[in-house]
Parts: C-alpha cells; sequence; structure tokens
C-alpha cells in the first residue's frame, strides 16, 4: 500500500468514528427535546452555545480555533432544527403561513385591478398582461404611487420591476420595501427589447437628444456610446419616454422603449434591439397588502438586519446551508439614519410545504436582529 493510499484510509477511518459519533449526538439532542419538553424549556440556550464554542476551540490548536467554531455552530444549527421539529413547537409566523395556504384559492385571479408605474406601454403593463388574463390597470408616475395604491386599497394588487439581467437591481424599489407594508404574491420573467424609436421621417443621423429610463439607458450603454452625438436624459419610464417624443414638435428626438410603444404611439423603430446582449430578462413582482400563498409557491423572499458584528451574516447563510436551502438571491441596502448598516433582502428556493422551510421560520429570530417575511410564491416564466 502507497503513503498516500494509507493515509487515505486513516481519513476514511476517522470518518466513519466521526459518522457514528454524529448519529449518536443527533439521537442525544432528540433526548434534549424531550427533557425540554418535559420542563417547558426553549430550544435555544445561547448562553450554552456561547460556552461550548469556547471550549471545542481550547482543545484544537490555536491555528483551528476558527475552523472549529464553524463547524459546531453547523452542528448545533442542525440539532436545533432536529429538536424543534421533535418539539413540533409552532411559532406565530409558522401559523400565519399556514393559516394563508389554507384560505388562500386554488388559482390566481384572471381578472384584478393592478397598479402600475408609467402609461399605457410600460414593461410593467406588458408583465401584468402576463400575469393576469384581464387586468384592470391603473397607472402612476413613481414607484412610490404604486406601493400607495395596493397599500390604501385603490389597486388589489401592484407590479414592480425588481432586478434586470443585465443592469441589475432596481435599488429605488428596494428601498421603498423598506417603507411599505406587503407581500410577494409571483414574480414573472419578462424578455426585454429595447427599440430606438422616433417620429416619423425621422432619420438616425438626425436624433440629437434620447429619452428612456436609467435602466434602459444602462443596458443600451454599448449603442450610445457609439453614438456620442446623442444626448441623453433619464424619464420615469420607457413608455412615457416613448409618449413624450410622440407629442414633441421635434425631429430630432428619440426614445429608448418597446416595439410595443412603437405601435401605440405612432412611432418609427430607427434601431430594433440595440441592448447590449439579447439575453435581457427583467424580473417584475406582483405585491399585495394580505398575504395570499398560492399551491405550488416554492420561492420565499425575506429582509433581515443582522448585529453589526464579524460572522453575523455568516450565521444566517449557515442556517440556509444546514438545511439545504438553496439562496437564489442576496441584496443588501443601507438602512437610512444608520450608519454602515444594511438591510438584506433573501430570496430562498424551497417549496413551501417542505419541513425545511418549517424549521426555518421558526428559527429565524435567532440569528437576526429583525427580519420580516415578504411572501411565498411561484414564479412565471
Amino acid at each position: 500500500m502507497s503513503e498516500l493510499e494509507d493515509l487515505r484510509k486513516r481519513i476514511d477511518d476517522v470518518d466513519a468514528g466521526m459518522t457514528a459519533l454524529f448519529a449518536q449526538r443527533m439521537e442525544l439532542a432528540a433526548e434534549v427535546a424531550d427533557y425540554k419538553r418535559a420542563n417547558a424549556l426553549p430550544v435555544l440556550d445561547k448562553a450554552r452555545e456561547r460556552a461550548k464554542l469556547a471550549s471545542v476551540a481550547e482543545q484544537v490548536p490555536p491555528e483551528l480555533h476558527d475552523q472549529v467554531q464553524v463547524l459546531y455552530s453547523l452542528v448545533m444549527d442542525m440539532s436545533k432544527a432536529a429538536e424543534r421539529r421533535r418539539l413540533g413547537a409552532d411559532g406565530t409566523l409558522e401559523a400565519l403561513i399556514s393559516d394563508a395556504s389554507g384560505r388562500t384559492p386554488a388559482l390566481f385571479p384572471q381578472d384584478a385591478f393592478v397598479a402600475c408605474q408609467g402609461v399605457e406601454g410600460a414593461y410593467s403593463q406588458i408583465a401584468a398582461d402576463k400575469l393576469f388574463r384581464h387586468p384592470s390597470i391603473s397607472f402612476f408616475d413613481t414607484f412610490e404611487g404604486v406601493f400607495r395604491a395596493v397599500d390604501e386599497g385603490f389597486s388589489s394588487y401592484g407590479v414592480l420591476p425588481v432586478e434586470n439581467s443585465t443592469a441589475g437591481t432596481v435599488n429605488q424599489v428596494y428601498d421603498l420595501m423598506m417603507r411599505h407594508d406587503f407581500h410577494i404574491v409571483r414574480t414573472v420573467r419578462l424578455k426585454v427589447d429595447h427599440s430606438l424609436l422616433a417620429k416619423r421621417g425621422t432619420g438616425l443621423a438626425d436624433v440629437r437628444d434620447v429619452y428612456s429610463h436609467e435602466q434602459a439607458i444602462e443596458q443600451c450603454s454599448a449603442f450610445l456610446d457609439a453614438h456620442p452625438e446623442m444626448r441623453v436624459h433619464v424619464v420615469e419610464n420607457t413608455a412615457v419616454a416613448a409618449k413624450m417624443v410622440s407629442e414633441s414638435g421635434r425631429a430630432d428626438v428619440a426614445a429608448l422603449s418597446s416595439r410595443t410603444c412603437a405601435e401605440l404611439y405612432g412611432l418609427e423603430t430607427l434601431e430594433r434591439s440595440v441592448q447590449d446582449t439579447g439575453n435581457n430578462y427583467t424580473r417584475f413582482a406582483c405585491i399585495s397588502k394580505g398575504l395570499e400563498i398560492y399551491p405550488g409557491a416554492d420561492r420565499t423572499s425575506l429582509m433581515m438586519i443582522v448585529s453589526h458584528e464579524p460572522g453575523s451574516l455568516y450565521k444566517v447563510l449557515a442556517r440556509f446551508y444546514a438545511l439545504d436551502i438553496n439562496l437564489v438571491k442576496l441584496e443588501s441596502r443601507p438602512l437610512p439614519d444608520r450608519d454602515f448598516e444594511f438591510m438584506f433582502y433573501f430570496d430562498l428556493e424551497c417549496p413551501v410545504a417542505a419541513p425545511a422551510f418549517r424549521d426555518l421560520v421558526v428559527s429565524l429570530g435567532e440569528v437576526c436582529e429583525e427580519f420580516r417575511y415578504l411572501g411565498s410564491y411561484s414564479e412565471q416564466v
């Protein structure tokens, strides 16, 4: 047997021992859960955890302190999850989710009053038409207006862009999420194609001013860089840009907007699909005031504030890992009036009926200062 094969055999023997000891530890965790049930004790014992992590660090060389504490933090997270399953503890959030799942209709609504930002032809309106068969759409000048329409009951739902595959997150929408009470009930991905639109008779060489939304401008940066003679102006929406061009008395202006807007506002397409990449998608969220969880929900969105100390975010991520829950998005936004502190946004991929999801929602309070459940939903493509 070679030296390497001998070393591997010894590692296998150690691993076998560790595996047997892990199984024994989980059995003891079950006995601890039974004791805590009988004596009405909480699952979480912070003082015990701190003492345990300090103890295991003392048992290894200094260069292994961090690694062994990370290992035992993960082991203890798995033990606590097993204890909760055995105790069958019902948390407030868990009960809220269960209640919402039970009273939400089996089918997503076909008709609804929907709020969108912009004007007719906006991508938000196109997304709403994809989500609902017969939506009655009200348009608002700002994203704030959409949130208010839903919050005040003027509209049952609102449709808002949250991220683009090339330009990234719509920061304004994420910032507004901190200020409004709402829930996400569905998301939809929409293929986005930007064209350069102008009044009939205008040629490409005539264009001096181009109007569009800031994200559309970012998505078409290569085209605009190739035309330095064009001055770029930011407006609140791509459809608003098309409408402005159609109503202007000028023959030297154009809009970066959709081909739908070309037909809607009687404009001519000077250049088609001028975005930097053909694989350009925007993800839209459909929000409601009340919590609605439709069958098949396999995504969840959370907002979370973690303590401002080393390892705080890791503890959250370790909880997802321990429960085998896939994290599909992590975004951070600065908290107003709190220096260098952030709100974290998580999108998770896990069926709402899965045991792992239940274990997560009853334990989130242990790993963060504050958290807010935004909803569980499915994504339409």
